[in-house]
């Protein structure tokens, strides 16, 4: 009896000693679009992401022992975000190329497809790829089948995703697109688009898509090969392409994608109701903090930089110039590349939140610092010298002479940057944040309903603006109760 009590205790402390299961299992970065169905995209009931390569991705994580970490981005920032460490790897129907396998370590073929030409209905003017040269069509910039584009002849117009490329053929904006079938039969199965069809294949050669890893991370890229190498032997890929598309793309010959059923029809009421709420969830977590924080820290920035500006010393007005001259000489979109994609280059590595706040009070203390400066200024030079023969410091004028007068002034203009800020923040997205516009982008990608959900976006963006306008007119009346006419 007492070694049996002493071996369940021994157990007993084992089990508590132990670590988690999952404490060993590497965490694993997974770059994706989650706006490109039927490979990366959000369901429309759950708003979970799924999809042919987000499943793929999960079996190959059961196999290989990872945790996986989903991280939504636009297709031309995904790359960057994989080299400056933001992911481990991309699993969103990268085809392989030569190119591609000199910079990247490309896993083994876990997908093979064609390219088609996609055209208006009716335009004969299109019938071989080789017609395209010439012409426009609409690609991510950076995908290969711009590049295949580009090298039959095309002008390309670099889009965010397919479901922008199909709106901007069916607007005859565009002439042509150049595809992947598979993603073209779903977005006309699932649309029931009669505005547009395939053309024909692009080129004879079809198309393989890969995980794509850091040359660096060779570890990685065999654990993935290693379970790809497992999935397909014990047909578990088989499974999953069968569940999407009836046939199975895993391999050569698998035979021909079938995604006429599609994903269900929805009406455009239905498609708002559902987006709602998630747009909803990131106006309040990601769009309504981001601002308020990154103005208040811009406004301390702006005032500090307006005061160097209009300091005797010419050190300081001279940088107080030079920053003001860069923040409003450059775009706010690349400040935040630079921020969040430029700066872990050299060793500065921020969270994509961290990094927005960073860009965007960098950039309300570039333009805000002319208006506090303006404002300091128009009070009268009477009132430093008043003050000055009644003993105040220089700070303590500041303080309770000049800069109470002066924020009366300078209000109304901060209320703009305020209010400029606020729509600012849906440039977010592209530093990987899921913020207001970002969720009506996913939802448009899925259900092509335009201009109902960025109408809706509009909407919240309006009530937050008015809402802060009124804000402001409450203000000014406060901080002009006692002025003299």
């Amino acid at each position: 009896m007492r070694h049996a009590l002493r071996g369940v205790l021994l157990f007993l402390l084992l089990v508590v000693l132990a670590p988690p299961a999952n404490a060993q299992q590497p965490v694993v970065r997974v770059g994706t679009e989650g706006t490109y169905p039927p490979f990366s995209f959000h369901d429309p009931g759950s708003q979970q992401l799924t999809g042919y390569d987000i499943e793929v991705i999960k079996a190959v994580a059961g196999k290989a022992g990872w945790r996986l970490e989903f991280v939504e981005t636009q297709w031309d920032a995904i790359f960057p975000a994989l080299d400056s460490g933001r992911i481990d790897l991309i699993a969103n129907q990268v085809s392989a190329n030569d190119e591609r396998r000199a910079k990247y370590g490309l896993s083994s073929t876990y997908t093979y497809s064609r390219g088609v030409v996609v055209r208006r209905t009716g335009d004969e003017r299109i019938t071989s790829l080789a017609d395209i040269s010439g012409k426009t069509t609409a690609q991510s910039s950076t995908s290969n089948w711009a590049k295949v584009a580009r090298e039959a002849g095309a002008k390309v117009e670099a889009v965010e995703g397919f479901a922008q490329a199909a709106a901007l053929l069916t607007q005859g904006r565009v002439d042509a697109i150049v595809n992947d079938n598979i993603a073209v039969l779903d977005y006309l199965a699932s649309t029931g688009s009669k505005d547009v069809e395939i053309a024909a294949n692009a080129g004879e050669k079809g198309s393989e898509q890969v995980l794509t890893f850091r040359k660096a991370d060779a570890n990685l890229l065999a654990q993935a090969n290693q379970a790809l190498a497992a999935l397909k032997a014990d047909g578990t890929l088989r499974g999953i392409s069968e569940k999407y598309f009836k046939a199975d793309v895993s391999v050569p010959d698998g035979g021909n994608a079938d995604l006429s059923q599609g994903r269900g029809a929805r009406s455009t009421w239905e498609v708002v109701a559902n987006t709602a709420w998630p747009m909803f969830v990131g106006l309040v977590k990601v769009t309504i903090p981001l601002t308020a924080l990154s103005f208040a820290i811009g406004l301390v920035l702006a005032l500090l930089v307006a005061l160097a500006r209009i300091s005797p010393s010419r050190v300081l007005s001279w940088l107080a110039r030079a920053f003001i001259s860069i923040i409003r000489g450059t775009p706010l979109l690349l400040q935040l590349f630079i921020v969040f994609y430029g700066l872990p280059q050299l060793g500065l590595k921020f969270s994509p939140f961290l990094a927005a706040v960073i860009a965007f009070s960098l950039n309300v203390a570039g333009y805000a610092a002319e208006v506090i400066r303006s404002a300091i200024l128009s009070v009268p030079r009477g009132q430093f010298e008043a003050a000055a023969t009644v003993g105040l410091s220089y700070p303590l004028t500041l303080r309770r002479i000049v800069l109470p007068q002066a924020a009366r002034i300078a209000v109304p203009p901060l209320s703009n940057t305020l209010l400029s800020l606020v729509k600012d923040t849906s440039l977010g997205s592209v530093v990987l944040l899921t913020e207001l516009f970002r969720e009506s982008q996913l939802a448009a990608a899925e259900s092509n309903e335009f201009l109902a959900l960025y109408s809706f976006a509009g909407l919240y963006y309006w009530l937050i603006c008015v809402g802060l306008s009124a804000a402001q007119k409450r203000l000014e009346t406060r901080l002009n109760r006692y002025v003299t006419a």
